[in-house]
């Protein structure tokens, strides 16, 4: 799937949800949902055309949700497990029988429906270490920002933030971003030893300019503000490409990567969607407390990685 047209500003989400609805709508594996977010966002997205949901787990649960909620969930497959740990088995059996096309986190932990994910026998991962991306419509910014990784790597190492850093581009080209501009963010822009954040930021243009980072322009080290506001390059007589207009901002860790990405939401405004790449299907990661469009949005951004002509490079 590929986007040729802008969106209309901060209704970024919303267009990559109207994108989506105009596709076909993906296969989708929901892990648990046996909770009234997890299954209201599965049957919402299902009704909106983005996915067309298998639900795995305890059926009379999930019957249960949907009788308290006042769904009707007769049209969409069930398939009946004994717990969260069986269903998060047999959701990637689906996937890798080809059943499916994306897997959807439903009322289970993350570690768990993760912990299934990279099984070394039963599991759907790849070479790629997983990781996850938010993508953001900030109100005072220019384009959807996307944010990595926030959720699943604490202390990323270089090779770590390699496929970090290649996941987000791969993402990238799926939305129709042709070369997305990458800032590797510390906090300072110079290269520190006493700063490992600097060095990794160094060694990943370098690794960029061997092709073993492809499809992006990386720049870094780079301060937050430099790496959003060509001024504050400027004043600080740094020439780059990437500031200023960055697609793509990696944090040094997920400490840093969670604080931007909450203050984003609730000192800014900005409304955000979220998925974990890195597996063999897109993986649709929203937590507890999510509203509907970010649910909305999620489904939708991992439609056009399913739907992506090249799909997401393994």
């Amino acid at each position: 799937m590929i986007i040729k047209e802008k969106p209309p500003l901060h209704d970024q989400l919303e267009f990559f949800i109207e994108q989506a609805i105009k596709a076909t709508p993906i296969r989708t594996v929901v892990v648990h949902p046996v909770d009234h977010n997890s299954l209201v966002g599965a049957v919402e997205a299902a009704e909106r055309g983005l996915i067309q949901p298998i639900l795995v787990g305890p059926e009379g649960k999930i019957q249960a949700a949907a009788d308290e909620n006042n769904l009707d969930i007769t049209p969409y497959e069930i398939i009946d497990v004994p717990h969260s740990h069986a269903a998060a088995e047999h959701s990637c059996n689906l996937i890798r029988t080809a059943d499916a096309s994306a897997l959807m986190k439903g009322n289970l932990a993350t570690a768990e429906l993760l912990s299934a994910v990279v099984h070394k026998t039963k599991g759907i991962r790849t070479e790629r270490r997983l990781s996850h991306v938010f993508v953001f419509d900030v109100p005072n910014y220019h384009k959807p920002l996307i944010i990595t990784d926030a959720a699943i790597n604490i202390a990323p190492d270089l090779m770590t933030k390699r496929d970090i850093t290649q996941n987000a581009i791969d993402f990238c080209h799926a939305l129709g971003v042709d070369v997305p501009k990458v800032a590797i963010l510390s906090a300072v822009e110079k290269v520190k030893p006493a700063i490992q954040s600097t060095i990794d930021a160094a060694a990943l243009c370098k690794m960029a300019d061997r092709e073993q980072i492809r499809g992006g322009i990386l720049d870094g080290p780079l301060a937050f503000d430099n790496a959003i506001s060509q001024q504050a390059a400027i004043d600080k007589h740094i020439k780059s490409v990437v500031s200023g207009d960055a697609d793509i901002l990696l944090a040094p860790d997920l400490e840093s990567a969670n604080m931007i990405a909450k203050q984003l939401v609730y000192l800014a405004d900005a409304k955000a969607a979220g998925i974990a790449l890195g597996a063999k299907v897109p993986i649709i990661l929203t937590s507890r407390s999510e509203k509907t469009l970010g649910r909305l949005a999620s489904c939708a951004l991992a439609s056009h990685i399913v739907l992506h002509p090249n799909g997401i490079e393994e």
